[in-house]
């Protein structure tokens, strides 16, 4: 009686699921209490129940109709069988599991920040390789200089004469077919890299808006501890080494809520206040001096490297080689300031973790956005004024060595800082113990690396390539050196909202930084006259402008002008544009203000 009561309630439930709408029938088997096991059987009953009633009303629709809805239902069996398995295409899904297990949601959070740095530069190589590279492959010379090993360090020699640089690309209009089609090298090359910042502006603030309303707006971040514990186990979890992560992962995070709610306010006299001030005081000032120090350095050596190489031949890679001197100095210098920065930080003695940490990538991110800022300049207006015959290939060939040895170095510090460290704390000091993870310098190295990429793809279209295979190695490298020579956080924390702090950082100014650098190249700077797509223009965006004055003459291209002088031309619009961002951002605002009132008057009503 039980077995068919049980196969009747199920027919039953079936038969109402098929009648619903497609998005109501969704959320219906979500929120179902079953496992996924369960769920997807019922739906696939679900699906096939739909499929009979559309056969037995054969003869009320035509032919068409019927092969319309097979059809749809063929593609959300597909839809669906393809959402089963695209959990298993994650990348590193396991091992972001298993770190958030070990060491919390802080060094987690640098983890995923690297991941979708990753993805950020495969669909950046993707888009230039596919409308800039291959119409390239088209038209190219073949490559008569000899290829000795040196330029894999140099990125000289060989190299030059390749797509890798800005002054191997053609300024013709490439066209196979007499009379056919025909690809504008010029127009492809600025309107591909002008849309990919585009597209990169609009992801920046769509996942910067998506995780401050997840980690600031959504009620769930003020909701209590008792929720997390009664609630968020998961029954369907029935693997042995699933079930251990899961509640390593548990743990970790009831810790961190914990910590949070029982942090210590410190009582001190004025005396101990005004010591803090001074210690304080003297940090930043010395963190500031370092700074200004090394940005000195940077430009005094690169004003020197640069007469070295005009002055020598311009294609000998003993000369080239020489110009490894900047960008190892530069690497020395991000790598050893930033361990004295991390050492003011534990002077200072800050009552969270979360403290030090923002003191510390601020600091950081002063140091490394300063030197950046040196580079641009001395690139933008001596590299640019001088005797070079393609002085965009000499820029792209500057950021290439400082992108690989900046790499080389994150792998050292890595190696041998890490591990070295794990060797002194365990056996020649062991009150040391094992080092933690350094947040604030590894999240600081990951934003530079991108910065100097989005710098250099004007100069070197295939630089996320490059970037996409020194970011996958090191996210291998770090998590091994993570499991093996750290240990978790001694005084564990709350970040919540460390990802879109990152995600800021990157934004401004990172972001921002390189779009003005990008656009006073743009707009401002004359092209090499013997090299480049650009040859022989007042400035880059003087292409737009001419093929503008000839669509004019089309009336079939009237909207295209239109759209040029009234929207991409003008002041006005990006003036609009701001103020609704401004006032976007100050809603949102707003509402967080709000919804932690709303907080704290129902926290006064519980104790009440």
């Amino acid at each position: 009686i039980w077995i068919f009561h049980g196969f009747y309630a199920e027919e039953k439930l079936v038969g109402n699921l098929a009648s619903m709408s497609t998005s109501e029938r969704i959320k219906a088997i979500q929120k179902m209490p079953e496992t996924m096991k369960k769920k997807r059987e019922i739906r696939n009953k679900v699906l096939k129940e739909i499929t009979k009633k559309s056969r037995h009303h054969s003869t009320q629709h035509p032919c068409c109709t019927q092969c319309l809805q097979g059809t749809v239902v063929s593609f959300r069996r597909f839809g669906n069988s393809l959402s089963e398995y695209f959990h298993l295409l994650q990348l590193w899904h396991k091992t972001l599991k298993i770190i958030g297990a070990e060491f919390g949601t802080s060094v987690l959070s640098y983890f995923i920040f690297l991941k979708w740095l990753l993805t950020f530069n495969i669909f950046s190589f993707l888009i230039n390789f596919s409308f800039i590279t291959i119409p390239q492959f088209v038209a190219a010379e073949p490559n008569n200089l000899s290829f000795t090993g040196l330029e894999l360090f140099t990125g000289a020699g060989y190299f030059q004469q390749t797509v890798l640089y800005y002054g191997f690309y053609t300024n013709a209009t490439i066209s196979k077919i007499e009379n056919g089609p025909s690809y504008n090298m010029q127009l492809a090359y600025i309107f591909t890299i002008g849309i990919y910042f585009v597209i990169c502006f609009f992801i920046l603030l769509f996942s910067m808006a998506k995780s401050f309303c997840r980690n600031f707006i959504n009620p769930q971040t003020y909701s209590g501890n008792a929720s997390k514990l009664l609630c968020t186990w998961d029954f369907n979890v029935t693997n042995e080494k699933a079930v251990t992560l899961k509640q390593k992962n548990l743990s970790t995070q009831i810790k961190e809520d914990l910590t949070e709610v029982n942090r210590e306010v410190l009582n001190l006299t004025v005396t101990e206040r005004v010591v803090r001030i001074v210690i304080h005081l003297v940090s930043w000032l010395a963190s500031l001096g370092t700074a200004i120090a090394a940005c000195a350095g940077v430009y005094f050596l690169s004003i020197n490297n640069l007469k070295l190489f005009v002055k020598g031949h311009k294609n000998d890679l003993e000369s080239q080689a020489a110009m490894l001197v900047l960008p190892i100095v530069t690497s020395l210098l991000n790598t050893f300031i930033p361990f004295f920065y991390s050492w003011l930080g534990h002077l200072e003695s800050f009552q969270t973790p979360g403290h030090q940490i923002y003191v510390t990538i601020t600091r950081n991110i002063v140091l490394k956005i300063s030197i950046v800022g040196i580079l641009c300049y001395y690139w933008l207006n001596i590299v640019a004024a001088s005797e070079s015959q393609c002085w965009e290939t000499l820029v792209g060939q500057d950021i290439y060595r400082l992108v690989l040895v900046d790499f080389i170095f994150c792998l050292l510090g890595s190696l041998f800082g890490e591990f070295l460290r794990r060797i002194i704390g365990t056996t020649v000091c062991v009150s040391l113990g094992l080092p933690e993870f350094d947040i604030g310098r590894n999240v600081l190295d990951l934003i530079y690396a991108q910065t100097l990429t989005w710098i250099g793809i004007l100069f070197s279209p295939l630089l996320p390539g490059i970037q996409m295979i020194s970011f996958s190695i090191v996210f291998c490298v770090k998590k091994v050196s993570l499991m093996m020579n750290c240990q978790p956080p001694r005084k564990v924390w709350r970040t919540a909202q460390m990802t879109t702090s990152f995600m800021f950082l990157l934004f401004f100014p990172s972001f921002l930084g390189v779009l003005s650098v990008i656009g006073v190249t743009v707009w401002r700077l004359k092209p090499s006259a013997e090299c480049g797509p650009f040859r022989g223009l007042s400035s880059m965006y003087a292409a737009v402008s001419e093929w503008i004055k000839i669509l004019e003459n089309y009336t079939a291209s009237k909207w295209v002008v239109w759209i040029y002088h009234n929207l991409i031309a003008s002041e006005l619009f990006f003036f609009i544009l701001s103020v609704l961002v401004l006032i976007i951002t100050y809603v949102y605002w707003q509402i967080i203000e709000g919804r932690k009132t709303m907080t704290k008057l129902l926290h006064k009503q519980i104790l009440n």
